[in-house]
């Protein structure tokens, strides 16, 4: 765009008007519509040990219920102080210990919760309960009741994803705190994979909710799948084999405001460059390898998390065979039909 030439006329007529709340369009058109995406979110990486060695000194700080929840954010360095890892989305590790009960309430927030470590503790979901296993991925629905329990002999951690950014956005936030600690169990544990994960539907079933009726995808099941995929040697040459949690309801993505991935990329590949408008968080969830995006490589091990902002250059190599988990804000763009992708083969544009 043409750059707008200062005078002494020009700038005395923007004061003026300033004191009516007007502004030029010229003067700030190169700021609001730009040529290709700009974002203050920066490439980074954080590493499991440091964080968790700061996540376990909290536990001794500071109780699940007087916290209500026990996360450290993961704050994106160019959104310091806004609890953003994204421009649209949240993250951050919770901490869940023996014993301790996360206390119920409901937002208008959507969560999804992957599993980082642990084994046997819980999370109650309107009012179902399930077991949380290491790469599970559950779902908390938009204002649906929710509390979390472990009562294992160790602690629980897992990585939270919200879409908090974009609900605050639109001035829609909404929060209410249960009157008990636990909410009463209404269902059975599985009878939501066994109504709705099997491939059918109960028969008068109509859809009442964007969110999937299911909220636990447990690894083990998603992990099998993936390696029967490996079988046919179709890999894709910018993501290996890469998969999204869908509504089986719809086929639709899980969650109407984040879409969910899991991917295989094989010992010693190498994919193209690749490049998308969603600013995506990504979990090493097993093998290690080198994430270079813009330019700048990060090295990764096993539950290191690192996010990659939007229209940014990315590619992977691994030196194991890894499986890595993502989500992003893609459903909305995608409805929108602002999302664009490009990959190596492609022109920009």
């Amino acid at each position: 765009m043409s750059e707008v030439i200062k005078s002494t006329e020009r700038d005395a007529y923007y004061e003026k008007i300033s004191g009516d709340c007007l502004t030029p369009l010229w003067s700030v058109m190169s700021k609001l519509v730009t040529s290709v995406p700009g974002s203050g979110c920066i490439p980074y990486l954080w590493d499991y040990p440091s964080a968790r060695k700061h996540l376990m000194e909290a536990g001794k700080l500071i109780t699940a219920k007087e916290a209500e929840r026990r996360v450290l954010i993961l704050e994106n360095p160019g959104f310091r102080g806004q609890s953003k890892i994204t421009s649209s989305l949240y993250g951050g590790l919770q901490l869940v210990n023996p014993g301790e009960i996360a206390p119920a309430h409901r937002h208008t927030q959507t969560a999804l919760r992957f599993v980082m470590e642990g084994e046997g503790a819980y999370t109650v979901v309107a009012g179902e309960k399930t077991k949380m296993s290491v790469g599970d991925m559950v779902i908390t629905p938009n204002w649906a009741w929710h509390d979390h329990r472990n009562e294992s002999d160790q602690p629980m951690i897992w990585l939270d994803g919200l879409d908090i950014p974009l609900v605050q956005f639109l001035d829609t936030s909404f929060a209410e705190m249960h009157d008990k600690d636990r909410q009463m169990l209404s269902r059975s544990e599985g009878d939501s994979m066994a109504r709705y994960g099997e491939g059918m539907l109960p028969v008068g079933h109509t859809r009442k909710s964007l969110v999937s009726p299911i909220f636990n995808y447990p690894y083990d099941r998603t992990r099998e799948a993936l390696e029967s995929m490996r079988k046919q040697n179709q890999w894709d040459p910018c993501h290996g084999l890469k998969m999204q949690y869908i509504n089986p309801t719809s086929g639709d993505y899980a969650m109407p405001t984040m879409a969910a991935f899991m991917q295989l990329i094989t010992k010693d590949m190498e994919t193209e460059t690749y490049r998308s408008t969603d600013a995506t968080v990504m979990v090493a969830v097993e093998g290690s390898g080198t994430t270079t995006i813009q330019g700048q490589a990060f090295q990764w091990q096993p539950k290191d998390i690192f996010v990659i902002p939007s229209w940014c250059t990315v590619s992977h190599k691994v030196e194991e065979d890894a499986m890595l988990f993502s989500y992003s804000d893609r459903p909305v763009q995608q409805k929108l039909g602002l999302w664009r992708e490009m990959r190596s083969a492609q022109k920009d544009g």
